[in-house]
C-alpha cells in the first residue's frame, strides 16, 4: 500500500510539473490571439470614427468624441502591447475596465443575465476580450514576453 501511495505521489508530481510547463505557452497564445483581436477592433474603430462617435452618443456615454478616440486607441495600441507582452499587466487593467464598460453600456441585457441565463452573458462580444484581459492581469504575460526578458535582464544587473 505504501509503495502505491509513493507511486501516486510521484505520478501526481510529474503531472503537475508537466501541466505547469504549459502555463507560459498558454499565456503566449492568449496574448497573441487576443492582442491581435484588440488591435483589429481598435484599428477598425479608428478608421470609422464618425460611426463610433455616433454609437457612443446613442449609448449615452459622456464625452462621446473623447471616449471614442480613447477607447479606439486603447484597443489598437493596447492590443499591440498585449501581443508583444510589453507592459502586459499594466495594459490589461484598462482593457479589463474597457470591457466591463462595454458590458455596462452596450450589452447591459447580457450583463443582467449573468446568473439567470449565463449563455447570454458568455455569448456577448465583450466576454472573451474581458476573460483574456483578466487572465493576463492575474497571471501575467508568461515567460514568452518582452516583460519577462526585461525582468530577467534587470535581475542579472542587480545580482
Amino acid at each position: 500500500m505504501k509503495s502505491i501511495l509513493a507511486f501516486a505521489d510521484r505520478a501526481y508530481g510529474w503531472f503537475t510539473c508537466a501541466a505547469d510547463s504549459l502555463k507560459s505557452p498558454l499565456l503566449f497564445a492568449v496574448r497573441l490571439y487576443w492582442g491581435w483581436q484588440f488591435f483589429q477592433t481598435g484599428w477598425g474603430k479608428l478608421h470609422n470614427m464618425p460611426r463610433v462617435i455616433e454609437f457612443f452618443t446613442s449609448l449615452g456615454i459622456p464625452a462621446p468624441v473623447f471616449n471614442a478616440y480613447f477607447v479606439s486607441g486603447l484597443e489598437c495600441f493596447g492590443g499591440i502591447l498585449l501581443a508583444l507582452g510589453l507592459g502586459s499587466r499594466l495594459i490589461a487593467l484598462p482593457l479589463t475596465f474597457d470591457m466591463i464598460v462595454a458590458y455596462v453600456t452596450a450589452d447591459r441585457d447580457a450583463l443582467h443575465a449573468i446568473f439567470s441565463d449565463p449563455g447570454t452573458f458568455y455569448a456577448a462580444a465583450p466576454y472573451t476580450f474581458l476573460f483574456a484581459s483578466l487572465l493576463i492581469l492575474v497571471f501575467g504575460p508568461g515567460s514568452f514576453s518582452i516583460d519577462w526578458v526585461i525582468r530577467r535582464f534587470r535581475n542579472r544587473k542587480s545580482s
